[in-house]
């Protein structure tokens, strides 16, 4: 399948730079797969849309400030993405900016803060770094305390824009587990939902239940091979408690409506394990692995009724998967979803991380 199919055109302007005011005051584009209706709402309101008793499914990684800054002993700039950590907690696979000279130097750092040995060049434009913070902290923590969020290169900011202060805030769900900090892109579904709307919801019968997937820069990475079976896809390392998977393999009592994304990927990856009995789960029933799975048209779900999402960048996977949930087991999906998104560029809906959300019946 050539991914042309999967491209559209989208006005620059409609590319969010900011979020909306208020989190749940972002529009919701409602597509229900059995009549074909679309409705147009706002995200406050989603809840009028499903039954009282949804059972959500969210991926709780907290986003981590892995943007550092440094220079090289002869003083040339270094931007440092931490990506995951290698072999132990002080090193990690990272991209550079400039790689190969980082490489030839051997090091960077940021005097007074911190320094760091670049060992080795990996297989995807990545290096593996060695950190040594000069207090007694984690790099994690380090990063927490000098970094800035990785935003998405289509949100622009200079160096000094005000709007990096609240960025800390809005790229990050309101019930991010700050334990798990090792995301370097928000689950961006998620960042619609107040704490005021998931109590609302919950009064009403629905129910929150918790997974976690390491979002990876490969999230943006476009499908850059003509044909979209020769794509590459990015693997990420996610964990779901045995009371979750539980709850996904049963069939009630509620509808399962994902949260973005991240999240059917994990809940689809995990799946097709235990279907194939493939899981395998530490004492405590958690099932820990790394998503390898590429879902695009056709392709039939496992678990999964209803789901939340942005709306997503040309001839990306995201595109292609939200294109497989619209029809699953057949590729009506595509043309489908591309007609949908001219009705939300019609409607001036905005696009991308900080935009709009569609809701998928």
């Amino acid at each position: 399948m050539k991914i042309d199919r999967f491209n559209y055109d989208l006005p620059k302007a409609l590319i969010a730079q900011e979020p909306a005011g208020q989190r749940d005051a972002s529009q919701l584009m409602v597509v229900d797969r059995t009549t074909r209706k679309v409705a147009h709402s706002t995200f406050a309101e989603i809840g009028s849309f499903l039954p009282a008793n949804a059972r959500y499914f969210r991926n709780n990684a907290a986003v981590l400030k892995a943007r550092l800054f440094g220079e090289r002993p002869t003083g040339g700039k270094v931007e440092c993405l931490l990506l995951h950590p290698a072999e132990d907690a002080r090193t990690w696979w990272c991209l550079l900016k400039p790689g190969k000279k980082s490489l030839q130097a051997g090091r960077f750092g940021r005097e007074g803060e911190y320094s760091a040995e670049v060992l080795e060049a990996g297989a995807n434009g990545n290096y593996k770094v060695r950190f040594s913070p000069e207090r007694n902290e984690s790099v994690t923590a380090l990063s927490e305390r000098l970094g800035i969020m990785p935003l998405p290169p289509y949100i622009e900011r200079t160096d000094d824009d005000p709007r990096r202060e609240a960025d800390n805030e809005r790229y990050q769900t309101v019930y991010a587990d700050y334990a798990k900090q090792l995301a370097v892109a928000a689950p961006t579904a998620g960042l619609h939902f107040t704490p005021e709307l998931i109590a609302k919801l919950e009064a009403s019968g629905a129910s929150f239940h918790d997974l976690t997937l390491q979002v990876g820069i490969g999230t943006f990475h476009p499908v850059q091979t003509e044909h979209l079976e020769d794509h590459n896809i990015h693997r990420e390392w996610y964990e779901i408690p045995a009371g979750v998977l539980q709850q996904l393999q049963a069939n009630g009592p509620g509808p399962r409506v994902a949260i973005g994304t991240t999240s059917v990927r994990s809940i689809e990856d995990a799946l097709r394990r235990v279907t194939r009995g493939q899981a395998e789960l530490d004492p405590r029933g958690t099932l820990r692995a790394e998503a390898d799975i590429y879902i695009y048209p056709p392709y039939q779900f496992r678990g999964l009724d209803h789901m939340i999402t942005n709306f997503h960048l040309p001839k990306s996977t995201l595109l292609c998967l939200v294109a497989a949930f619209l029809t699953p087991g057949s590729e009506d999906g595509i043309d489908w979803l591309k007609e949908l998104y001219a009705e939300a560029i019609a409607e001036q809906y905005r696009f991308y991380s900080y935009g709009d959300a569609m809701l998928i019946l």
